[in-house]
């Protein structure tokens, strides 16, 4: 970390092992306005049946952003995501008691030998071939309810899930099927060879779950947010935490937004110097909500640039989406909508309509309403305005969108450009959205 401009590009292939620690070294420093270029493994479902890796994903070691600095923001260009998987499995899970010690994603351990976060070895195919290598016991904390196998064509516009023989077939060599980078531990999911739906056709648009900067405090990665948090209060293991280190601690890198695909940019608050802009999680496909609790994981390869935002005090990320993805009443107004809108006020005796544009406020909690509640405060004291003017405008103006059940979504609505100016995000969203 000597150089202070950093480099211009730092390319990623190293890992956590689940945990996001302030105290780990970080890779770079990436200079402002470099870039970061990761290759990223897959997310829940392999680190999920791999338990040395205690944090319920396998995300990118984070990186130093030069200039970064506690109350600072990083705003992050997806430049392109690329999906180099072939196939992938996914479904709604069940846990398996006696496997973990109080939370499946970030304590595991055997349920024959009590060993915490065992090694683990592959033996043979299907729900019961992740074995602890101490005592040879099945030491996955999960299983599927119902779960498929999924392959994409070689452009990456649609997969297909596959029946048994097919799914069997890619079973038996997942890392490959998979294309796991070299330095990832977990164990491909794909070794289940779930085949409860068949003949299933999904359009493929990648984004990211996982993408943000590192928490103030030691916390497992899938638990970045209020949702997931929230499984860290009181919990029986090292990880606990109080409400109140959680709300201080958190970033909401872990968002599962679909919307945080290739063209967006995410604005992120700075918790810790240099602030550890990490990634992973990529996801082939999902609508709204990830209602099933997991869908497409796959490996890929990602390319960020990263801009440090002077004194932005963000409690939580901000979302410019691509303009197709914003909420029909959150889209910027053409200019054939601003003369109407003119004339309009004019005929009612004023010669002034506001000046706006979009923006989303990410908010997390326990609950759906509970992280409605936070984007809404969170939008409310970032832009000086009331919690009902908010509701309001996002209203009239905008929509509250899922990011994930059970507790992150996104406040969006067209905000007074003056206002946007105030907290250092006009330039971004004019470049955006061409205004």
């Amino acid at each position: 970390m000597n150089d202070s401009k950093g480099s211009p590009t730092v390319f990623v292939n190293t890992f956590t092992n689940g945990v996001l620690d302030p105290n780990q070294p970080m890779l770079g420093p990436v200079r402002d306005g470099g870039h970061i270029v990761a290759n990223t493994t897959p997310g829940c479902w392999g680190p999920m049946i791999t338990p040395a890796i205690r944090g319920g994903h396998e995300v990118t070691q984070p990186v130093f952003v030069a200039g970064a600095e506690v109350g600072d923001a990083i705003a992050i260009r997806i430049q392109s995501i690329r999906v180099t998987s072939i196939a992938t499995a996914s479904g709604n899970d069940r846990t398996v008691e006696g496997s973990f010690l109080g939370d499946p994603f970030c304590a595991a351990k055997c349920p024959v030998c009590g060993t915490m976060y065992p090694e683990t070895r592959i033996e043979g195919i299907g729900p019961h071939s992740i074995r602890c290598t101490n005592c040879g016991a099945d030491a996955s904390p999960f299983q599927f309810t119902n779960g498929y196998t999924i392959a994409f064509d070689e452009n990456y516009e649609l997969g297909v899930t596959l029946p048994r023989g097919a799914a069997e077939r890619i079973a038996a060599d997942g890392r490959q099927f998979m294309a796991t980078p070299e330095h990832s531990i977990q164990n491909p999911i794909v070794t289940f060879a779930p085949h409860d739906i068949v003949g299933a056709v999904a359009r493929v648009r990648p984004f990211l779950g996982q993408l943000g900067t590192t928490p103030s405090r030691p916390m497992p990665d899938s638990h970045n947010a209020g949702d997931f948090g929230s499984f860290l209060l009181g919990a029986p293991h090292q990880y606990a935490l109080t409400q109140e280190e959680l709300d201080e601690a958190r970033t909401d890198g872990h968002m599962d937004i679909a919307r945080v695909r290739e063209g967006a940019i995410l604005v992120c608050p700075v918790k810790v110097p240099g602030g550890g802009v990490y990634l992973g999680d990529m996801h082939a496909l999902q609508g709204d909500g990830e209602i099933a609790g997991h869908t497409c994981d796959v490996s890929g390869v990602v390319t960020l640039q990263v801009h440090v935002i002077k004194g932005a005090n963000l409690e939580g990320p901000i979302l410019i989406p691509n303009e197709e993805d914003l909420p029909y009443l959150a889209r910027p107004l053409t200019e054939s909508e601003k003369a109407l809108a003119k004339a309009q006020a004019t005929k009612w005796g004023f010669d002034a309509i506001e000046e706006t544009a979009p923006v989303s406020v990410v908010g997390s909690g326990a609950t759906l309403n509970a992280a409605t509640d936070n984007a809404l405060e969170r939008a409310a004291r970032l832009f000086g305005m009331s919690v009902p003017e908010v509701k309001n405008r996002a209203t009239i103006t905008g929509s509250i969108e899922i990011g994930r059940h059970p507790g992150v979504v996104t406040a969006t609505f067209l905000v007074p450009v003056d206002r946007l100016a105030k907290v250092g995000l006009l330039p971004l969203i004019q470049e955006q959205y061409r205004l």
